[in-house]
């Protein structure tokens, strides 16, 4: 993990038909995690319709500058999600995938972006086994099939970040010029990805960009090579990519500023306002998390790292970035009042890269520990997925169904951790029981949708649910002309207004009279959920195996007592 950077590029030792391989896995990598099964469950969460629906909007008015939510202006977060998700919709219709493609592509972006530095800093092996690595993380994957702010963002960050090495002359080789020159175009597409970054998500992306540089010139006394990031020309690159929609939309929209800067910027970070209150080391369980199934590589990088900057003192400038990127946004997100685990995505790319590159260099040296470590806790997770097999639930079909499916999951996870614990051999099938330390995390991929169906014994986005609203819709008056909703989770209330493209208001908010609202069923009488002086009068309709029914509310006259 901190190893001394190698001055020559390794050779490839390959065959033909290893590399053919490679790119043929590659390929299946990116497109399975990325792409594929980007529309198996609706629109989940308060985020994921939220942002949905003001993107079709911008689409369908073809204002590009006020991101409006059900008519009004909605400025929690900035513009760039909503730009790339309307202009899918407008190419390929409205839908989940659509509305999940821009995370998806960004995602693309950046994987390519580490691997072209790994190329230029580590050589190809290193390369290929981040584009292996990264995807296959439960972070990537994730957040890649999230219809929302934060890959973007990370995406931006990390492509403005890998500019940065090029600025700071940490991404030379053999091909670089001996004589020195200005970086012209990294210099612009520092600006531009940086610009866009403050456009996904805000003001965080300069700081995130600037700390990171500052702990790297701190720890290698390269001052004067960390200011070229200050060069005229990146920063013309930025004020013409990022200030052009801050300016219109505050012109337009006097509440912006205090809305935006203010309320969503800096008292979402210094105080606990939004309700996101975790620990100082939230971010620590949420790293390992997101790491899966690679947690144990990071754990051993991480130790190995440790124990060779002890006994050396030394580590290389490419190196000492790679930590500061990370964590800088580990730090800076840990010290906030409002804490997501979508907040430190930006500390990922470079951690994969530090893995790769450490996964490449345990092999050479085949150290036992690390191998015992990779196939202990693969067998430790085969082990506990045989447990939850085999112990009984009794006539609970839903029970038994989750732990089925959570089996699988971990029996799949622990077969990767074993395979990538192979001793590296130079013939083509070596290669091949290798590389395929990735395949148990694509099934994952390719069947999750009956595994969701395991998990999730109801549909927690509002798809199904609005599906079937519009079939009653067809044939009620009364249905049509509106209804409410009563104790429904602020997520499936959003993604219901989305699928039914209209605003479904609570009805404990509105409290109108004479109205028909939907409520949970079975579990919950209707009398449970509307108290007097309202009741529930007739038969309610239930809405297939959603879970819902629809009763009709009126609202009786109390009696006044006498005196």
């Amino acid at each position: 993990m901190t190893q001394t950077d190698n001055p020559t590029l390794e050779a490839s030792s390959t065959s033909l038909a290893s590399r053919l391989a490679w790119v043929a896995l590659l390929f299946a990598t990116l497109y399975i995690c990325y792409f594929y099964n980007l529309g198996a469950i609706g629109l989940v969460g308060p985020d994921e319709p939220r942002y949905a629906w003001i993107a079709r909007n911008m689409a369908e008015t073809g204002d590009w500058v006020t991101p409006r939510l059900y008519g009004k202006p909605w400025f929690e977060k900035p513009v760039l999600y909503y730009w790339g998700a309307a202009l899918s919709f407008k190419l390929f219709g409205v839908s989940e995938v659509t509305a999940r493609l821009p995370s998806a592509l960004s995602a693309l972006l950046a994987t390519l972006a580490m691997a072209w530095l790994a190329l230029r800093i580590y050589g190809p092996e290193t390369a290929r086994w981040l584009l292996l690595l990264l995807p296959t993380t439960v972070g990537m994957i994730g957040f890649s099939h999230a219809a929302a702010t934060d890959m973007p963002f990370a995406a931006m960050l990390a492509l403005a970040t890998v500019c940065v090495a090029v600025i700071l002359e940490l991404a030379k080789n053999e091909h670089t010029p001996i004589l020195p020159r200005t970086p012209w175009l990294a210099l612009l597409l520092l600006g531009f990805f940086l610009g866009l970054a403050v456009l996904a998500k805000g003001p965080a992306a300069i700081l995130l960009s600037g700390g990171a540089v500052f702990l790297w010139a701190l720890a290698t006394k390269r001052w004067r090579d960390a200011f070229r990031c200050l060069h005229p020309v990146a920063i013309a690159s930025f004020c013409v990519t990022a200030l052009p929609w801050y300016i219109l939309c505050a012109r337009r929209n006097p509440e912006f500023f205090r809305v935006f800067i203010i309320e969503h910027n800096f008292k979402r970070y210094l105080t606990p306002e939004f309700q996101h209150i975790q620990p100082f080391w939230f971010y620590i369980p949420i790293l390992f998390v997101a790491c899966i199934p690679w947690t144990p590589l990071l754990l051993w990088s991480g130790i190995r790292g440790l124990i060779s900057w002890q006994q050396t003192r030394q580590l290389s400038p490419f190196a000492i970035f790679l930590l500061a990127w990370a964590g800088f946004c580990i730090l800076f997100f840990s010290t906030s009042q409002s804490k997501l685990p979508g907040y430190i995505l930006p500390a990922l790319p470079p951690m994969a890269l530090l893995l790769a590159r450490s996964y490449v260099g345990e092999r050479s040296r085949r150290p036992r520990l690390f191998l015992w470590l990779q196939c202990g806790v693969g067998a430790t997770a085969i082990l506990v997925a045989i447990v939850v097999w085999s112990l009984p639930f009794g006539a609970s079909r839903i029970t038994a169904h989750v732990a089925t499916g959570a089996g699988w999951v971990l029996a799949l996870l622990g077969n990767a951790n074993l395979l990538l614990a192979i001793p590296p051999r130079k013939n083509f099938a070596g290669f091949v029981v290798r590389a395929m330390c990735v395949a148990p995390v694509l099934l994952i991929v390719l069947v999750f949708r009956p595994l969701a169906g395991d998990f999730l014994a109801r549909d927690p986005s509002g798809r199904y649910l609005a599906a079937e609203v519009e079939k009653l819709q067809a044939t009620s008056d009364a249905l049509r002309a509106g209804f409410y909703v009563a104790r429904m989770t602020r997520g499936q209330q959003y993604s219901l207004s989305f699928y039914l493209h209209r605003e479904v208001p609570d009805w404990e908010s509105a409290r109108p009279t004479d109205s028909l609202v939907i409520v949970p069923s079975p579990s919950v009488s209707c009398g449970a959920l509307i108290t007097p002086p309202w009741s529930c009068s007739g038969a309610p309709i239930e809405l297939g195996s959603t879970g819902w029914s629809i009763y009709r509310v009126t609202k009786t006259d109390v009696p006044k007592a006498h005196e």
